[in-house]
């Protein structure tokens, strides 16, 4: 939690463009991944097309993710842009429901519109601080949309494949969008300082290996609920950093409209592990 709380700060921290900060924080994990594939690597030529294109689509929508949160924290407070990413698991309860069919309970359908209307809160008062604050809320809010597709697809084909080779391959495919992003759009790629390098490094190092890939490490012992309760953690620590690093201040809208959601989110987490135990739990009593 404390790894990925460093995201937003690191991003803050370098003046290089973010798809350029995105494809070498991406790059730079799918190498230090590389050399502990050993004998899963040789089943890339048993993944079929349909395998394939879901991948692709997965790598696409992280890079899309990345692209748009990154670049909010230009134009809006990190308070107010990790607090609407914090959303992501409202919105694959959301997509769940049209793609899986999953039926969510009644406090987890509570939850959610509680934790909306805490983004309303965030983005009105953002309004009233400046358009520029507006539209970043806008990016984070789109990038939170564009992680939870990315879960989706994660969740449909990690059913085939294991999660080490479904991460490496997807990190390999996000480095390649930005990379082709870049290309098109005449962004260099190479010539930046030796700090910029560093932030590259940490990126990669901090929030995503020390992060991302211990949570998946932990799924092997922990809940995936307990787990997923982590992304409270994110806005409360990266806010605290700001104020420290930045002299960032949260402000009363930004307060109310993030204890709304993180309200919000407990009780959707809630529901979910009540549910799950509900369904785990045996139909009869002496199978106790």
């Amino acid at each position: 939690m404390l790894a990925i709380s460093f995201a937003p700060i690191l991003v803050r921290a370098s003046d290089a463009p973010v798809s350029v900060q995105g494809m070498y924080r991406m790059l730079f994990t799918f190498l230090i991944m590389l050399p502990f594939g050993g004998k899963q690597l040789k089943t890339l030529t048993a993944i079929g097309r349909k395998d394939w294109l879901l991948l692709i689509a997965a790598g696409f929508f992280l890079a899309l993710h990345f692209l748009l949160w990154m670049a909010s924290l230009t134009y809006t407070s990190i308070a107010s842009s990790t607090i609407l990413l914090a959303l992501e698991p409202v919105f694959v309860m959301v997509g769940a429901f049209f793609v899986f069919k999953d039926r969510p309970s009644k406090f987890a359908v509570a939850g959610m519109l509680v934790a909306l209307v805490g983004a309303i809160s965030i983005g009105s008062g953002d309004v009233g601080l400046s358009q520029r604050a507006f539209f970043g809320d806008l990016l984070s809010f789109l990038g939170a949309l564009a992680v939870a597709v990315n879960m989706l697809i994660a969740k449909q084909i990690m059913r085939r494949l294991p999660s080490y080779l479904y991460s490496l391959i997807v990190f390999g495919i996000t480095a390649a969008c930005f990379a082709g992003y870049n290309v098109a759009l005449g962004i260099p790629m190479t010539g930046y300082p030796a700090k910029e390098w560093l932030v590259f490094a940490l990126l990669a190092v901090v929030p995503t290996v020390f992060g991302h890939m211990i949570f998946n490490w932990l799924l092997k012992y922990v809940k995936p609920t307990t787990i997923s309760m982590t992304v409270l953690a994110e806005p409360v620590g990266a806010s605290l950093l700001a104020m420290l690093l930045f002299r960032e201040m949260v402000t009363g809208f930004q307060l109310f409209g993030g204890l709304l959601i993180i309200v919000g989110l407990v009780l959707y987490m809630r529901a979910e592990k009540q549910e799950a135990a509900a369904v785990a739990a045996p139909a009869d009593p002496l199978q106790a």
